[in-house]
């Protein structure tokens, strides 16, 4: 079969060719590439020579590249640049990807001889890597299955396959929820406290949903924090926020018998595996190890956290009191607030930073932190095609001039792309075909897009995703293993965020903004005074942004850690395990839950914790920069060699030690934070 999916590119680094890709050729090629896989794994099976690390192990991990090249173009694109053919396709091709997992790790015949490799480890003579790569292949069965009976086995299959569906469908329902919403304004007065670039952000918004001459407001980040932020009218600032925190709530897209399904489909696949719930079968490869670690963890955070936050509403319910003589603070008061408090104690708020943040100039400071950190310099190929005409793609080199990657980078907002901001790749380093491929990595985010009179315009929230999403892209292209499994971002998961949040960390360094922040219009360099106001600005309503994501870590914990009899109604659930890290209790005809797509659509399952836990080591590993100069290279050189270029190849704690010297200390983020 021709295809374009299946057929190695002709263009330069092989890119993929998205301008030849229809949504037609999903699945032709998808049906070609199992059969191989499969094909190719019957011959491992019936390998005539005894069992060896080359001809079972490396050759199951070369087994599945053309599925796994096909998957990922399809679930890239249909996360960030969706249409209502491709979302049919999902529930399609989603249990056949879940089918052939099972067909492999649940064939017994290849499990012998991956165990009769994996037995013989200590006599093999393997590289660090290659030892790792035997024991997560080994694991993979493990933890998949292939000690099970025959009917665990088809129960896990049917667990798995409606698994894949229900994912899928939980993501589509919150896409689907979040384009329903819109806020249409008519009236100058109903833009009260709005800025003008944000106004002329909604008309555009509304010129292009039919509402020319009106102003249009949606869920997307850079509508819906702005109007948060700034609006002048409490019943619109509630409706927004009651409007966001409803998504996939009620109606024909509510989630909440499916994240039901998911969270006890999850428990029922831990317990036939063998562990008491999802969260001991999850943590069993991250760094935390255990549900009681993470419930640790998280606990020794609320303890300080918990009274900063209290703490830091109490300063907004007082500035409320001074300003309108009363002092009650609704959730959807909070951001309105509390930029009004920043810019009396700073003289700092959003509109006077993003001037300097055009997004072309911040583009190119994360491109120049690249350089002066790691070496590499991009080069914009307007040549290669791309997926939609909002994307840029880079040429990645290093200081031999030698090609490093392709950079893919997706900034703006649309109906066809999920909320949020996320790295990922279309092609992972590692060994493809029996060569050793460079990546192409790529992030996705939702920014502030151009208006007829302005550029992209971000502000700091906006700079930081971008200055973390490239971290997660570094991880990627720098990434130097022989294997794609463990290769760029394969690591634990609660170790993946530190190559991201360190990253966040250069925003707020004169030395780092000297760089890039540059007003749009005038080219003046951020003022040294602006700068300063916001590094004393930095540590503002820390306890309050610590609890929420505190919030988010307990609840994904709970749905993963319950048994589903114990359940009972989702609200009330809900309401139970975040009454602690709530501070406004719970607002009727809202929930978390039902658009939590970190847990219940991407994989953060039972691992949300993971963003505070990276915190850690963030915060600890940033410490040993500052001591040295942030643009040391002798610092860079060794966060590069240990961290970056290692994916899983080792441990993440023998990786960090070897980094740093010694493990994290656990007060470095209290300490940033100021909450010590």
């Amino acid at each position: 079969m021709q295809s374009v999916l299946l057929e190695k590119s002709k263009l330069p680094f092989e890119a993929i060719a998205f301008d030849q890709i229809n949504d037609d050729d999903y699945m032709p090629a998808l049906d070609v590439a199992i059969e191989g896989t499969k094909n190719r794994v019957a011959a491992i099976v019936a390998e005539p020579q005894s069992p060896t690390f080359e001809n079972t192990i490396e050759a199951l991990e070369a087994a599945d590249e053309q599925v796994d090249h096909v998957a990922t173009v399809f679930f890239n694109l249909q996360h960030a640049h969706t249409n209502e053919k491709m979302q049919s396709l999902a529930k399609e091709i989603a249990p056949k990807l879940s089918a052939l997992t099972n067909d492999i790790y649940l064939d017994e015949a290849l499990f012998e001889r991956v165990e009769a490799v994996y037995k013989q480890m200590d006599d093999l003579n393997l590289s660090i890597e290659g030892k790792r790569l035997l024991e997560k292949t080994y694991k993979s069965f493990i933890r998949n299955g292939a000690l099970l009976d025959a009917a665990q086995k088809e129960e896990q299959r049917k667990i798995d396959a409606r698994l894949s569906v229900l994912t899928e469908q939980f993501g589509e329902n919150v896409l689907k929820s979040s384009n329903a919403f819109t806020l249409v304004l008519e009236t100058e007065e109903e833009l009260a406290g709005l800025s003008e670039s944000v106004r002329e952000q909604a008309a555009q918004t509304a010129k292009d949903k039919g509402h020319e001459g009106k102003w249009v407001f949606t869920l997307d980040m850079p509508s819906y924090i702005p109007f948060l932020k700034f609006s002048e009218k409490p019943e619109l600032r509630e409706k927004m926020w009651r409007a966001f925190m409803a998504r996939a709530l009620e109606g024909e897209f509510d989630n909440r018998e499916v994240l039901r399904e998911i969270a006890g489909l999850r428990h029922q696949r831990a317990l036939l595996l063998g562990f008491d719930n999802h969260a001991h079968f999850v943590l069993e490869e991250r760094m935390a190890q255990s549900p009681g670690k993470v419930m640790a963890f998280l606990e020794r955070l609320l303890k300080v956290s918990k009274p900063a936050a209290q703490g830091d509403l109490g300063h907004l319910k007082e500035l409320r009191q001074t300003l309108e003589g009363r002092d009650d603070i609704s959730p959807w008061d909070v951001t309105f607030y509390a930029e009004k408090l920043k810019k009396k104690l700073f003289d700092l708020d959003e509109n006077m930073l993003r001037p300097y943040f055009s997004l072309e100039k911040v583009v190119a400071g994360v491109f120049e932190h690249a350089r002066r950190l790691y070496g590499l310099s991009f080069k914009k190929r307007e040549d290669l095609p791309v997926y939609h005409e909002d994307v840029w793609v880079y040429e990645v080199r290093d200081t031999e001039d030698d090609f490093v990657a392709l950079f893919y980078a997706d900034f703006f907002p649309r109906e066809s792309k999920r909320n949020g901001a996320w790295a990922t790749t279309f092609r992972t380093q590692g060994t493809h075909g029996g060569t050793l491929k460079r990546p192409h990595a790529a992030i996705v985010c939702n920014l502030t897009k151009p208006t007829p009179t302005k550029p992209s315009l971000l502000n700091m929230d906006e700079v930081e995703t971008l200055f973390h999403e490239f971290g997660h892209a570094l991880h990627m292209m720098l990434s130097k293993c022989t294997y794609k499994t463990l290769a760029g971002a394969n690591v634990y998961w609660d170790f993946v965020e530190l190559p991201s949040q360190i990253m966040e960390n250069w925003v707020k360094e004169q030395e780092s903004l000297n760089l890039f922040a540059q007003h749009y219009d005038t080219g003046e360099t951020i003022p040294a005074d602006l700068v300063e106001k916001i590094k004393a600005s930095a540590k503002f309503q820390a306890g309050y942004y610590a609890l929420r994501q505190l919030n988010f870590g307990f609840l994904d914990m709970a749905w993963h850690s319950t048994a589903p009899n114990q359940i009972g109604d989702v609200d009330a659930f809900e309401i139970e395990h975040t009454k602690e890290t709530n501070l406004f209790g719970h607002e009727p005809g809202t929930l978390s839950s039902c658009a939590f797509g970190h847990i219940f659509a991407g994989g953060y399952a039972a691992g949300y914790y993971s963003y505070k836990w990276a915190e850690v080591l963030d915060a600890d590993a940033f410490e040993y920069f500052k001591d040295e100069g942030i643009f040391n290279k002798k610092v860079a050189d060794a966060f590069r060699e240990n961290i970056l270029e290692k994916g899983g190849s080792e441990h993440p704690m023998t990786l960090y030690k070897r980094f740093r010297g010694r493990e994290p200390d656990p007060d470095a983020l209290l300490r940033r934070d100021g909450l010590l």
